[in-house]
């Protein structure tokens, strides 16, 4: 499939955007999907689909959704990601004129590589399987070489310079992240140093790494470069070059971002550029803020329209909301091979919802996503009064706490009263402060902010060093930092999986 060239999508108008990839749409599930996938060829052929039929939103709304519980097996079955793997039928390839012109120009056997090349898995990566069993998701080299495609568009949008030190924080796993920055790093011809984040090197070895190689850009989850650079500021590390620092794998408030400025400066680094990024295993690929001054909104995640297709929705009724209204992610990818989901619900919401608007700090015509994005699996409900269950969510109380003054790290525990299964919940709140004396204002301040945005307060507050918070973390043991944290028994029932449940799960 031909490639646009990046400055020519950035130079298209809303409609055109659109218009392109709905045609772009149509050839690649006419090509790779519907005659390669056994999912997407059995679902077009039962409600009568026709890839040539789907040439505008409204059409491609008759195709039915995908969602996590498609890939994953019932206990005692096959697993069914197999069925998500584009899986290439020599016979239908042999009659392609395409391929028969190959041959005639190229050989066969230049031909039966180019194939390989194209659809042969020879890397996997997987969800972390926080809420349901992992799911694998398979890439070719033409995979590979889209990872580093996007890699070096989000190395542009975030600004950055091939002359950079990059030092990439990500603990190395068979997970999107590492491999996003890795090959990104590749892509963009920069020198970029991959510590596997805490399990392999420690926090410790982190700061040595930092403080010997003066690294520009940080690249890694908030949550862990927070303690590396705190732990560095305690020691007294100096690392005056930071200019550029980039996070994914988990949430980024405002109060976060102005925490790791503050670090930096204790390091003697100047302005430094925080960004966020919104990526997820079944899109293989990441998506990424443009920088903006301190205390400025975020302009939103700007996307790769040519690598994929984004519609939100209504969450309850699965219908395509306007332009800028909340609702959940839908993606879809337009050039990708291995395993491959088309209309895939995240599970994710986006309080702003997708624009084509130029955005208004790098003036990029690219389409973005604006506002917070939330997960539903973040929305739990409490057994609070033992009588009736209370909806709380999460996704709020994370920004709540990050935008609090003198608050350094937190987690937040969901527990059982006495630990006894058949007693009310419990919410307890683990804090950090950022500095001393401070302890009775901000057990207060969390109190008042939880009431306003649940109407119930933390049974109580504890506080502890930070060492202690970076335990309680999993900072050097965990794939991810845990910031809120259910130790109620798995058979309670208590969370919310089901997006179709909630009304606007990123106000409830």
């Amino acid at each position: 499939m031909m490639k646009r060239n990046w400055k020519d999508w950035d130079q298209l108008d809303a409609y055109d955007v659109k218009k392109a990839q709905y045609r772009q749409l149509r050839q690649y599930l006419r090509d790779h999907v519907v005659p390669f996938s056994a999912h997407y060829r059995k679902l077009f052929a039962e409600h009568g689909i026709e890839p040539e039929d789907i040439r505008t939103a409204a059409d491609f709304a008759n195709v039915p959704f995908t969602s996590k519980r498609d890939l994953i097996a019932p206990e005692g079955e096959e697993p069914k990601t197999r069925d998500f793997v584009l899986i290439p039928d020599e016979e239908i390839l042999k009659k392609r004129w395409s391929t028969i012109r190959n041959v005639i120009l190229r050989g066969k056997k230049a031909v039966k590589r180019r194939f390989e090349h194209e659809y042969r898995p020879i890397m996997m990566t997987s969800t972390t399987g926080r809420s349901s069993e992992p799911v694998p998701f398979l890439y070719s080299k033409y995979d590979i070489e889209n990872l580093e495609l996007s890699g070096r568009r989000l190395m542009e949008v975030c600004d950055s310079n091939a002359e950079f030190r990059h030092m990439n924080l990500f603990p190395y796993a068979p997970h999107l992240a590492f491999w996003q920055m890795h090959y990104a790093g590749i892509g963009f011809d920069t020198f970029t140093i991959s510590t596997g984040g805490g399990k392999v090197m420690g926090t410790d070895g982190n700061v040595r790494i930092l403080g010997k190689i003066k690294p520009d850009a940080l690249i890694g989850m908030p949550t862990f470069i927070y303690h590396v650079l705190q732990v560095a500021a305690e020691q007294g590390v100096d690392a005056p070059n930071i200019k550029k620092i980039v996070l994914g794998g988990e949430k980024v408030p405002e109060g976060m971002k102005r925490k790791l400025r503050a670090l930096c400066a204790e390091l003697g680094s100047g302005s430094v550029d925080v960004m966020a990024t919104y990526g997820f295993t079944e899109a293989k690929m990441a998506f990424p803020e443009c920088p903006v001054e301190s205390g400025v909104d975020s302009p939103g995640y700007h996307l790769f329209p040519d690598l994929g297709l984004f519609e939100v929705i209504d969450p309850d009724t699965g219908i395509p909301v306007n332009e800028g209204e909340p609702g959940e992610i839908v993606w879809t990818p337009l050039d990708s091979r291995g395993s491959v989901v088309v209309r895939y619900r995240t599970g994710d919401h986006i309080s702003d919802g997708l624009v084509h608007e130029p955005c208004p700090h790098c003036g990029r015509t690219l389409p973005r996503l604006v506002g917070r994005i939330s997960r539903v699996s973040d929305v739990r409900r409490l057994s609070i009064d033992k009588i009736k269950g209370t909806l709380v969510n999460f996704n709020d109380l994370e920004h709540i706490l990050d935008d609090l003054e003198g608050i350094g790290t937190w987690q937040i525990e969901i527990r059982k009263r006495n630990d006894d299964p058949l007693d009310c919940d419990e919410i307890v709140v683990h804090v950090s402060p950022s500095r001393r004396g401070q302890r009775e204002k901000l057990e207060k301040a969390i109190e008042t902010k939880f009431v306003a945005a649940t109407e119930i307060s933390p049974n109580r507050v504890e506080f502890h060093n930070a060492e202690t918070l970076r335990e309680k973390h999993g900072v050097g043991t965990a794939l991810k930092e845990e910031k809120v944290i259910d130790n109620r028994p798995k058979s309670n029932g208590d969370s919310v999986s089901n997006p179709t449940n909630l009304t606007n799960p990123t106000t409830s």
